[in-house]
């Protein structure tokens, strides 16, 4: 993997969690799947989230990127409560600040990878030839310039995660939120896709937080946060 620059440790805070719980009820029973966790992430780092399957990785993901809510607890965005947001506001957030990469892809199949890296812009209502020129220059920053004509069927299991990780980058975010991107990919192909979100970290200053099974893998990261029966541990 190539060499990353030490993480500043005077650069700003991003998000903040504080006594983040959440609890979801099934069956007639109450699931407490976080139940209290701290935890910052600051501007240009990568945070690695890692624990037993089933411990809340994908949650805490999930409340950071306002597709959830937390049951108790707050999230602070640059200083400022994300959860005080009106749902307006957190549907804008959600469009402009953080881009998702999931383990399935997620990709439109009748799409080109083109078209899939253009959609983040095109829902911020950027114009069309803008929103192209953003998802070239990602899907050029990801290796995949000569593929922008090919649909998800087309693409290998690493060239569509690349697709949807461009597509997280077109948007222009300020961070993004990768749940599990290797849990599809071969052990060679995971690597690579490591060794990219490394490279985009020390050449764009771009900021990941990372939920992955793979401790090896996630032990490239600044920092490895393990979640134990509902906290964050830092390792």
């Amino acid at each position: 993997m190539s060499e990353r620059p030490s993480l500043d440790p005077q650069a700003p805070v991003l998000f903040a969690a504080e006594d983040l719980q959440k609890e979801y009820r099934t069956g007639g029973e109450t699931v407490r799947v976080l139940k209290g966790v701290y935890l910052t992430v600051r501007q240009g780092e990568m945070v690695a989230i890692v624990g037993a399957s089933g411990v809340g990785k994908s949650t805490l993901l999930h409340l950071l990127g306002a597709l959830d809510r937390p049951t108790a607890g707050r999230i602070l965005f640059r200083g400022e409560d994300l959860y005080a947001r009106s749902d307006l506001e957190l549907a804008r957030f959600r469009r402009t600040e953080v881009g998702f990469v999931f383990q399935l892809y997620n990709l439109l199949a009748e799409f080109s990878a083109l078209e899939n890296a253009m959609l983040p812009a095109l829902i911020q209502r950027r114009p069309p030839a803008e929103a192209r020129e953003l998802a070239l220059a990602a899907l050029r920053e990801v290796g995949l310039t000569e593929r922008h004509a090919h649909r998800p069927g087309e693409l290998s299991g690493g060239e569509q995660q690349r697709v949807a990780l461009a597509r997280a980058l077109a948007g222009r975010p300020a961070v993004i939120l990768a749940d599990e991107p290797t849990g599809n990919l071969d052990a060679k192909t995971s690597e690579s896709i490591f060794e990219l979100l490394g490279r985009l970290q020390a050449w764009q200053g771009m900021t990941f937080v990372v939920a992955t099974h793979n401790l090896e893998l996630a032990r490239r990261a600044d920092r490895v946060i393990r979640l134990v029966d509902g906290r964050a541990v830092a390792e």
